[in-house]
């Protein structure tokens, strides 16, 4: 694991986006970085799209929650 010298308004920016999505700051940052390499490598894919890919290559079934719960 590397250290990675960031400015402070975007480290504080992590700090708030990982308490409000449960993560540490470093999951949000690789999160960030991993969305962020996903996009540049899938310009013609939309945020939703990458995110179900990479759901269903992790073999996770998004289930429609609302047609669940009905």
């Amino acid at each position: 694991m590397g250290i990675v010298n960031i400015e402070d308004e975007l480290h504080e920016q992590l700090r708030r986006a990982s308490k409000a999505c449960c993560r540490s700051i470093n999951a949000q940052a690789a999160f960030w970085i991993k969305v962020g390499m996903l996009c540049e490598l899938n310009p013609g894919l939309t945020f939703q799209e990458l995110v179900a890919r990479e759901l269903k290559t992790a073999g996770v079934d998004a289930v429609d929650l609302a047609a669940a719960a009905t």
